[in-house]
């Protein structure tokens, strides 16, 4: 039986980094679960890599047959973009193990669906007074500057990812990424051979 690593926290955690990195390395034998959106395709991102791009009438057809395990839906200055997860052919928990990123409430979602055993968090913690001095450094780059949006996700983190929140998600265990960020993502790595090993033998 595989399972699926939930990887997720506030901004400026570095989650994004230990994602990619933890994703790509072969031993873990990871696959991605690729989540859907109706947002347009970027330069330089492919379909099926990044994310299943869809319109939104496939996306309304996917809702209609009871595919969709979990939806955000953000209003943007192009309109409503959605981003979702999809019970599809892609995935195979049944032979194979899975690396993901997301919200704390999309992690409740998929664990309700899946199952508790089958979807295992990984909860990346850093500092709050770190995370801002690193939003600040980032945002400070001319290409960047987008400082209302900055101090808004914020204050939504600190909503979306209480103690409260936690608590109830069952969210015990911290990855801190304060420092060494490589001893993080060892840190990570181990834990997920761990849990691969103790399903080996369960």
């Amino acid at each position: 039986m595989g399972k699926l690593f939930y990887i997720m926290g506030k901004s400026s955690t570095g989650k994004d980094t230990i994602f990619k990195e933890i994703a790509g390395r072969p031993e873990l034998g990871l696959r991605n679960l690729v989540m859907y959106t109706t947002r347009p395709i970027r330069e330089k991102e492919t379909d099926g890599v990044e994310y299943h791009f869809v319109t939104d009438a496939e996306a309304e057809e996917l809702q209609r047959q009871g595919k969709i395990i979990e939806l955000r839906a953000y209003q943007t200055v192009h309109g409503i973009w959605k981003y979702f997860t999809v019970d599809d052919e892609h995935t195979d928990l049944e032979h194979f193990d899975y690396i993901a990123i997301g919200t704390l409430e999309s992690y409740v979602k998929l664990r309700e669906y899946y199952g508790k055993d089958r979807v295992v968090p990984i909860y990346i913690e850093v500092d709050d007074g770190n995370r801002l001095e690193r939003a600040l450094k980032r945002e400070r780059k001319p290409q960047n500057r987008k400082f209302e949006e900055m101090c808004r996700r914020f204050l939504a983190d600190a909503v979306d990812f209480s103690e409260e929140n936690l608590q109830k998600a069952g969210i015990t265990r911290r990855f801190h990424n304060d420092n060494d960020r490589e001893e993080c993502m060892q840190e990570v790595a181990e834990f997920i051979r761990q849990c691969q090993k103790e399903g080996s033998r369960a």
